[in-house]
């Protein structure tokens, strides 16, 4: 770690080398009396603007005043106490002055001083406070994190105003340097939960943190599953949420994801605007999806199942019926799936990564065209159609595009399954999805719970979400702290 030296243009040479020359590499040298005052910054993320209002004014008026000995000797200190800047501080060697100046900093150095004066004059590089685009809601607000952490602070900050709202920062990235705060409820969350996030965040040893996405897997642990263990959420009202239930958040710079711990598979069952709606009806919305859940793993590869080995299992008249439609088709059930699945898998993948707006358009129409051309040309059958549609339907009915990536994977397990051992291979499969999902822990959370271990309390709002004025107590699977949410006599 390189220490500053008392010569400024020393330390811009030193500066301008370290970084070969860059074309955004701004420098300029005024000399006050027999003493040299130096300042830098990057033009690609400074605003000139804030540079000419507190560093040249204020270098300015020293200029005029430059008459004693008394001034002289105090130009460092004049200047750090007079600069009108509300965020400047002082650094000492070179590791500091790089990573402030990539923070859009302006970095002054004084002849005869082995400090540098910062101050901040970073321009505006993110995009406003905008609607998410990948949660949706119809009621509710429809602000979203942005890829500036202060600001992702901020909307956090403004919703509870609370001093034991508390954040820890990290820097994480050997290069990068990317700042990681851990925001938690003091007195609600679990403590020793907060240390065990802190300390996995500092055991990651890594270039560069690009995205939110890359810290999940420290987090996750040894574990291996393809269900999400962690909540990924651009919506500051649903993080908020989370913390007042005890929960713990994770928000990485320059990504709007923030990450919510610990997570439990009930937690994707939920949407956004659960807690804006009336109880019956998120009650039916939770119902449905839980039936969305199985659907999209079981149905093909229970229709592989019945009509490949267990043809007794089903009613004659369907049983012709399905016969019927087989006729012509070259194909066994299996392979008719798979082909099928395949191809409205590949419709999806061009809808989210085309133009929005080609995207739906060439979605709708590619699924009408080519499965109405299939049956046609008795490459598929009906049914197989009308099966491989409802299951990928039924998948949209989650936002997180980790659990969706999951049923998916889960649901190719049961059709390979089923088609080497039927109605067996079935629930095989069946027992192995269970065991899994039963042995996963987040935080020493179980992912199954309230389902396993029963807690009978947690049930008030899981599938069925009983009304606001009756969730008076907080899960104590998340907290064993200040429980209550709302006094009795409030309800």
């Amino acid at each position: 770690m390189k220490k500053i030296e008392k010569d400024a243009k020393k330390n811009i040479e030193t500066i301008k080398l370290a970084c070969g020359n860059s074309p955004d590499f701004a420098t300029r040298n005024i000399k006050i009396g027999n003493k040299q005052i130096s300042y830098v910054y990057f033009e690609s993320v400074s605003s000139d603007d804030k540079i000419s209002d507190f560093i040249m004014k204020s270098i300015t008026n020293d200029v005029k005043e430059a008459k004693t000995t008394t001034f002289f000797t105090n130009l460092f200190t004049r200047l750090e106490n007079t600069i009108p800047n509300s965020k400047l501080t002082t650094a000492d060697d070179f590791d500091s002055i790089f990573y402030y100046l990539s923070s859009g900093f302006t970095c002054i150095f004084v002849d005869g001083s082995k400090i540098a004066i910062i101050l901040e004059t970073r321009t505006v590089l993110d995009r406003g406070v905008t609607e998410s685009s990948s949660e949706p809601v119809i009621r509710g607000p429809k602000d979203s994190f942005t890829e500036n952490h202060n600001m992702n602070l901020g909307l956090i900050r403004k919703r509870i105003k609370d001093p034991n709202l508390w954040f820890r920062e990290l820097k994480i990235g050997r290069r990068s340097k990317t700042k990681v705060a851990i925001a938690y409820i003091k007195d609600i969350a679990e403590l020793k939960r907060v240390h065990k996030i802190e300390q996995m965040l500092k055991n990651i040893d890594i270039d560069a943190i690009l995205d939110s996405g890359y810290i999940r897997k420290f987090l996750e642990g040894k574990q291996h599953s393809t269900f999400p263990q962690i909540i990924t959420t651009e919506k500051p009202d649903m993080v908020c949420g989370e913390l007042l239930d005890g929960k713990i958040a994770i928000i990485v710079e320059n990504t709007p994801f923030v990450l919510v711990m610990p997570a439990t598979l009930v937690n994707f069952l939920h949407a956004p605007t659960d807690y804006y709606e009336k109880a019956s009806n998120v009650t039916f919305s939770r119902i449905l999806r839980t039936l969305a859940f199985f659907i999209t793993i079981i149905t093909p590869a229970l229709y592989i199942a019945l009509t490949t080995f267990n043809h007794e299992l089903i009613p004659d008249e369907f049983l012709i019926s399905i016969a019927m439609q087989q006729q012509g088709v070259p194909f066994p059930t299996v392979l008719e799936i798979l082909l099928f699945g395949i191809t409205f898998e590949v419709l999806r993948e061009s809808d989210l990564r085309a133009p929005s707006a080609a995207g739906t358009a060439m979605s709708i129409v590619g699924a009408l065209v080519l499965g109405d051309a299939a049956v046609a040309a008795g490459v598929v059958s009906p049914i197989v159609v009308i099966i491989v549609a409802v299951t990928s339907i039924c998948e949209m009915a989650f936002s997180d595009i980790d659990m969706i990536n999951a049923l998916r994977s889960w649901k190719i397990i049961f059709i390979f399954t089923s088609m080497f051992m039927g109605l067996i291979g079935f629930l095989v499969a069946m027992l192995i999805l269970i065991i899994k999902l039963v042995s996963l822990e987040t935080l020493d959370v179980p992912y199954l719970i309230p389902f396993s271990p029963f807690d009978f309390n947690a049930w008030k709002d899981t599938i069925i979400k009983l009304p606001i004025n009756k969730l008076t107590k907080r899960p104590r699977y998340l907290t064993d702290k200040n429980r209550t949410r709302l006094k009795e006599d409030n309800k």
